[in-house]
């Protein structure tokens, strides 16, 4: 398999300037090691995109089942990197604190390979309703679905907050939602069968059976792996004097002033003026076949 080596850019270099405005001691282990292997990844990549990504061609037919692991963690260009590790890198610190180290490492596991196969069984039903094989030849690359699937756990662990979703304050229930409708609206070539199969399996384990079958096989750990016997160890970053969490965050520590929802809307803005395609979640590709 040939390696690309991707210089830095703009995004990267706009990625570590965010990472080191909040500082690698303040960012958890999990988190830290999330971004790292994405970034690294980026740089020195496993093969060339339509060799990594998912679709149900290439991963369910041919078999190629590794694709369920390297493909949310390479991204199409350093933009797509930006967005999607700045995203993880306020869902991660929060999500990490609430659960611990392990058990967020853990989820993150099953979710990437989980929404790849949740993924590919959307596109299987959009092919086989409408009647389009090409359904089942979009290769899909990126962590986007991971983060819907995130966002979704956050939101349910912050009930009766909002967000503003392209400028409209949207109860945080719904947020998810509206945020996958409004993308796809404004930036038709994102994955909206990636995205929502990020919010499917994000409701699996809030309102699902995920998180007890996911209990029930992590028999290995230890009990203390459980979120109810997690103890909180980031704790002295979150509750400086003046700090607390059930007030509204500041944001500027994670992301420079920038919401996750004012990020979304920079991230379309991109897409659309500067590059003129799809640079942010689950960029969308046509494979060819192989005879």
């Amino acid at each position: 398999m040939q390696r690309r080596q991707r210089g830095i850019s703009a995004g990267l270099l706009l990625l570590f300037y965010e990472i080191s405005r909040v500082g690698f001691q303040n960012i958890p282990p999990v988190t830290l090691g999330t971004l790292a292997l994405n970034i690294i990844l980026f740089l020195n990549p496993l093969g060339p995109l339509s060799e990594v990504c998912i679709s149900v061609n290439e991963s369910f037919y041919r078999k190629n089942w590794w694709r369920l692991l390297l493909s949310p963690i390479h991204h199409a260009d350093d933009w797509h990197l930006y967005f999607n590790m700045v995203s993880m890198l306020w869902k991660g610190i929060m999500l990490e604190r609430k659960l611990g180290s392990a058990w967020l490492a853990y989820i993150i596991a099953v979710f990437s390979v989980l929404i790849g196969v949740v993924y590919m069984a959307l596109e299987y039903a959009l092919a086989e309703l409408l009647g389009d094989p090409t359904y089942k030849m979009i290769c899909a690359v990126g962590f986007s679905g991971v983060l819907f699937a995130l966002k979704v756990l956050n939101n349910h662990y912050n009930p009766g907050r909002f967000s503003s979703v392209l400028g409209m304050q949207i109860s945080n229930k719904y947020a998810c939602w509206v945020e996958l409708v409004a993308i796809h609206l404004v930036s038709p070539g994102t994955s909206f069968a990636g995205h929502l199969a990020g919010i499917l399996v994000g409701l699996m384990y809030t309102v699902g059976p995920l998180k007890r079958i996911m209990k029930a096989c992590a028999g290995v750990f230890s009990p203390s792996t459980y979120p109810a016997h997690q103890r909180d160890h980031y704790s002295q970053y979150y509750d400086r004097p003046g700090y607390e969490y059930s007030t509204r965050r500041n944001y500027d520590v994670y992301t420079g002033g920038l919401t996750e929802e004012e990020q979304l809307e920079r991230a379309v803005l991109n897409s659309l003026n500067e590059r003129g395609r799809n640079h942010m979640d689950f960029c969308r590709m046509n494979t060819v076949r192989r005879n």
